[in-house]
């Protein structure tokens, strides 16, 4: 960690390139302002760019904190084992061909272990990654242009992609950016461990991680620790997918988890924000970095405009946020400045009857603040300032500056259209500690990614090795569930369809159901409601072939679940709480959480699935037992806890939920012996 520090925040520098990149890299230093000693390393130059060159790494006068290693894969190679043995605190490998590449070159892989070799304890940033900026310290590890400048405070940007992080410090919305991190294949420093790093710095505010995929989860668990203790949020871009849909191959819960709900459990469990895009990501970003966390999704907007009310309200709604009612208290002081002709509501449409009036303005928008909202937004449009007159939008940015130091509290200025927000505007805005957001849609993405969820304390179940696995039958697998705590039915399998003996110990109606068949009902492998011995020997003969298993149907519920678990071979076991029965996928009722999850967790995803209301009771009908569903859902946890190097997947579905009881009516394991 501190070789990492001495990279990150170098007292000298020294560039190894050929002559265009070693030019080049040189060039973004200097003109950063770097103040630290610098030195070029070139096979027959003695000079480079105006600094001083010297043959090679180990002839340098003094071992570099940090270098820039801009040459082939194999010299890159010995350039780093060189700068290891010199004592270097570490370097950036901008070459490409490592294992990134091994689908297109065999040789990929073994060289990206000759370098990790080569660089030993010594820190190493890629290979195939662009380096970083700190912008700091004026410190550029970087061979092309960037956009960034000096910051006293911001947020750090950690990315997967030297394309993206080159756009991100391009950004003209007055986001301060500390760090601009390229990880590249991270072969030695994974996003997690460099991120957790730049926590230690105080002058970071939140951190920003474009994430393609998730490797080491212990480091990723202790960064959010960290992050967390410390107060600084963290925000993700998650693109590409986990192979968990073609893991599991049996139940139901393998298409209602999807690719990416791994992921997003993995997200919430660690306690970090995720956006939909870029700009949302910058949003957000912004936000964290002016207010850090929010408290919740209550959202107080103010507009000059029916139509932009109407958006604020269908948008913010479409995403979970909610605009608390005006208390009396603010009708009272909204009807004094803005008079009897405005409809008084939040969203506020408080029409252009005060513009210009700069103590009415500040006495209705401190009204909207005097709520339990999370933040107030106006919402201001400024007009073009190439082809218009922007005086009279001053009032607009002097009155947000004068409710935020009133009041104190969170408060915004968003455009509708992004590039209506002109950064000299919104530095203003920033300076005077008004959040300026570029677009509507951004700024509530923002709002709601920016109410955090709270990281889970114990740690992850990882996954095991993937193992050939086989189901089990669905008497072997409701047994070894009722060993865990789940309720089952009473139930015979038949010897013999002839042979209905077995039906004395057991009370009416029955289900029959032919065991093997993984979907029961369009196979003709169920029937319901036999309400006699003579009713089940006329059913028998008509159902599909196979061994059947008699048990006695519940026949007072009110509600079906489906608890399914999947091993996800990214990031660990994946709970799916759904909507259950014969209609699971039609309905797409769903939420998934990562082993083992919290009661807590646990209800609070229960809360979130549509059918929940039915499940607390609907229009007078009785509620479900909820302390047994949620012994089921644990039951099955437990059984996944002390079986995960061998499970693969299980799934009830049904768990049928009356007012007792909680009854796994099916259910399916697959694992290995």
């Amino acid at each position: 960690m501190t070789s990492l520090k001495r990279l990150f925040n170098p007292s000298s520098i020294a560039v190894i390139g050929g002559g265009y990149w070693c030019e080049a890299i040189l060039a973004q230093i200097q003109k950063f302002g770097y103040a630290g000693s610098l030195y070029a390393v070139h096979p027959v130059k003695s000079e480079v760019g105006g600094v001083k060159a010297w043959p090679g790494a180990h002839l340098l006068p003094e071992a570099p904190d940090a270098a820039f290693i801009g040459i082939n894969r194999e010299a890159s190679v010995g350039a780093t084992e060189r700068l290891r043995k010199k004592g270097a605190g570490g370097a950036v490998c901008f070459a490409s061909g490592f294992a990134e590449a091994t689908a297109e070159d065999a040789t990929g892989a073994d060289a990206q272990e000759r370098l990790l070799r080569a660089a030993g304890e010594m820190p190493i940033l890629g290979p195939n990654c662009y380096g970083f900026i700190n912008a700091f310290d004026r410190v550029a590890l970087w061979p092309d242009q960037h956009g960034l400048v000096s910051v006293e405070r911001g947020v750090a940007i950690l990315t997967q992609s030297s394309n993206i992080s080159i756009n991100l410090t391009m950004q003209m919305r007055s986001l301060p950016i500390g760090y601009m991190v390229a990880c590249g294949n991270q072969a030695q420093m994974s996003q997690a461990k460099i991120a957790e790093v730049l926590l230690d710095d105080p002058r970071v505010t939140a951190i920003g991680l474009h994430v393609e995929g998730f490797s080491d989860l212990r480091a990723w668990e202790s960064l959010s620790q960290k992050a967390h203790a410390k107060n600084v949020p963290l925000v993700a871009l998650k693109v590409g997918a986990s192979e968990q849909a073609r893991a599991a191959t049996v139940s139901h819960t393998a298409s209602l988890a999807g690719e990416d709900s791994g992921a997003q459990a993995l997200l919430d469990r660690l306690g970090v924000a995720r956006s939909p895009d870029l700009p949302s990501f910058l949003e957000t970003l912004k936000l964290l970095h002016m207010t850090g966390p929010l408290p919740s999704r209550k959202v107080a907007s103010i507009s000059c405009s029916g139509g932009e009310a109407s958006l604020s309200a269908d948008q913010g709604l479409g995403l979970g946020l909610t605009f608390p009612p005006l208390t009396t208290e603010q009708e009272k002081a909204l009807r004094k400045a803005l008079g009897p002709k405005v409809a008084l509501a939040n969203p506020l449409d408080y029409h252009t009857y005060i513009w210009r009036d700069e103590d009415a303005m500040t006495a209705t928008w401190k009204a909207m603040t005097e709520s339990d909202a999370a933040i107030t937004i106006t919402i201001v449009d400024q007009p073009r300032r190439d082809r218009c007159d922007p005086i009279d939008w001053d009032c607009t940015v002097n009155t947000a500056i004068r409710v935020k130091q009133e009041t104190g509290r969170p408060f915004a200025m968003a455009a509708t259209l992004p590039e209506l927000m002109p950064e000299g505007v919104a530095q203003r805005l920033m300076d005077g500690g008004v959040v300026p957001f570029n677009g509507l849609r951004e700024a509530l993405e923002a709002v709601r990614a920016a109410k955090l969820p709270e990281p889970e304390e114990s740690e992850l179940l990882l996954r095991g090795a993937p193992r050939k696995a086989s189901v089990l039958s669905e008497v072997d697998a409701k047994r070894a569930l009722w060993a865990y705590g789940m309720s089952i039915p009473e139930g015979v399998l038949l010897d013999s369809r002839d042979d209905l003996s077995g039906l004395i110990e057991l009370g009416f109606p029955l289900v029959a159901k032919v065991q093997g068949l993984t979907h029961k009902t369009g196979a003709g492998g169920i029937a319901l409601g036999l309400a006699s011995t003579e009713k089940v020997a006329e059913t028998l003969p008509e159902l599909a072939v196979g061994p059947v298993l008699l048990e006695e149907m519940v026949t007072d519920p009110i509600a079906e679940l489906l608890i399914g678990v999947v091993r996800d071979p990214v990031h660990g076991f994946v709970l799916t709480i759904a909507a259950g029965g014969t209609m699971t996928e039609l309905l797409d009722d769903s939420v998934s959480l990562l082993i083992p999850a919290s009661e807590a967790r646990v209800e609070a995803a229960l809360n979130k699935l549509r059918i929940a209301p039915v499940l607390r009771g609907y229009r007078g009908k009785p509620a479900c037992d909820h302390k047994s569903i949620l012994a089921a859902i644990e039951a099955v946890q437990a059984y996944v806890v002390d079986h995960a190097d061998s499970l693969e997947e299980i799934e009830i579905n049904p768990l049928i939920c009356t007012e007792a009881d909680a009854i796994a009516a099916d259910a399916l394991i697959r694992k290995a012996p």
